[in-house]
């Protein structure tokens, strides 16, 4: 049996970014003709100049709350927002919709019929799950899509399915006492309280020695307590927008990319690409013609690694991760952000890294900008002092600082602030 899902996860990098760019004008157009938002938003693109990831970084980010912004203002014709391709009878696409889903917002998440929508089977088979297992699936089957993105993923994969959903501890641990299934997805805090339910109650778990958990970190330490009850737990990172774009692999050296998406890795606040190894948001681009979601900003931050995996898979691999873009902040009644630091760094070519500091207590904060620079004059620094003034409205010291020195994060506002 094969260690790889399928031959895509181990061709020549070379020949997977030639592949993604050639579809990607393709992507731009559909998502053109048949989303009313992608329209707007791409007005005066030419599909057939976006087939680089130079001409990809031009185009805007598109941000989770634009997204829900579009939705609410047009709910009563469009649910969607004009994001969504498919749809039911009475809007302005009738056809193609297999369910529909409600996140926190509410923001409104199409699923459409094509085998594996949502591409997880790829993670499953990374975790171990193999045709014919019978999976236990802890996720929400309420509102949110949870459930049905791993459920998508096993029928694809030709596993079994125990909707288990979330809560009714005991009645979930019977049934997997009593079903025996060969593994679990879920989140890994749910799997902690049944494994140690288990426990205090002495009851065997034959053949449940497999696992897929996303929603909260699974850091090495809780991987370590789920092996030593004898379940392998391997991570993967997917969101209701997009659906899955990394997966942990045994190698248990970072996530992979997964092979139907494009993933930059952005700086906070500008969407200009950061070098490789650099923190930065996760931004996406999906193949998805149904939900066509092009240069989507997660809000996550995260970080390539060099080198291919140790498992063989030659796609990139992200660190996992690593906090939240959105730093913005509220300063003495005002709102600071990172876009603001972005407006910075272009005021002033040449400075390396920025992160602005708050100190102190609310209503008596201080402000410290952090700027590496070459030249270290104080001529450089009044000029600094004078642009946060002008960009945020606020004043702040400034420090010059030594090229590299500040910490390669992602962050670029630190609130320090003590609120005890």
């Amino acid at each position: 049996m094969s260690d790889f899902y399928d031959a895509l996860e181990t061709r020549d990098p070379a020949a997977r970014e030639a592949a993604l760019m050639a579809a990607l004008p393709g992507v731009v157009a559909q998502a053109q003709a048949h989303s009313s938002a992608a329209a707007e938003l791409l007005a005066g693109v030419d599909p057939r100049e976006v087939s680089s990831r130079e001409a990809l970084a031009r185009l805007p980010v598109l941000r989770k709350s634009e997204l829900l912004q579009r939705q609410r203002e047009r709910r009563h014709g469009d649910p969607f927002g004009g994001f969504s391709a498919i749809g039911w009878t009475g809007l302005p696409r009738p056809r193609g919709a297999r369910r529909v889903f409600q996140s926190p917002g509410p923001l409104y998440e199409p699923e459409g019929t094509a085998p594996d929508w949502w591409r997880t089977a790829r993670a499953l088979y990374a975790a171990g799950f193999r045709s014919g297992d019978l999976l236990h699936n802890s996720f929400s089957y309420h509102l949110t899509p949870a459930g049905s993105i791993m459920e998508c993923g096993a029928h694809a994969l030709g596993c079994a399915v125990f909707a288990g959903g979330v809560g009714n501890t005991e009645l979930q641990l019977q049934a997997i006492a009593e079903l025996r299934p060969q593994g679990y997805v879920g989140t890994p805090s749910f799997l902690k309280i049944l494994l140690e339910r288990a426990a205090e109650q002495d009851l065997p778990l034959p053949g449940f020695g497999k696992a897929l958990v996303s929603g909260e970190a699974c850091p090495p330490s809780l991987q370590a307590f789920f092996a030593g009850r004898g379940v392998q737990a391997y991570q993967c990172y997917a969101t209701a927008d997009l659906g899955l774009i990394a997966y942990e692999t045994p190698a248990r050296q970072g996530l992979v990319v997964d092979e139907g998406v494009i993933v930059e890795i952005v700086q906070p606040g500008t969407g200009e690409p950061v070098a490789e190894g650099e923190i930065g948001e996760v931004v996406v681009t999906t193949l998805n013609p149904d939900y066509p979601l092009i240069r989507f900003g997660t809000g996550d931050l995260s970080a390539v690694l060099p080198g291919r995996c140790p498992s063989g898979r030659s796609n990139v691999r992200l660190r996992g991760w690593l906090g939240r873009a959105d730093q913005a902040t509220k300063v003495r009644g005002m709102f600071v952000h990172p876009g603001q630091l972005a407006q910075l760094a272009q005021r002033h070519p040449g400075l390396g890294r920025l992160r602005l500091v708050v100190s102190g207590e609310p209503a008596a904060e201080r402000l410290l900008l952090r700027a590496e620079a070459q030249e270290q004059g104080e001529g450089l620094a009044q000029q600094l002092a004078a642009s946060v003034r002008e960009v945020t409205k606020l004043r702040a010291e400034v420090e010059l600082c030594a090229p590299g020195s500040l910490p390669n994060d992602g962050k670029v506002i630190e609130d320090g602030r003590r609120y005890d």
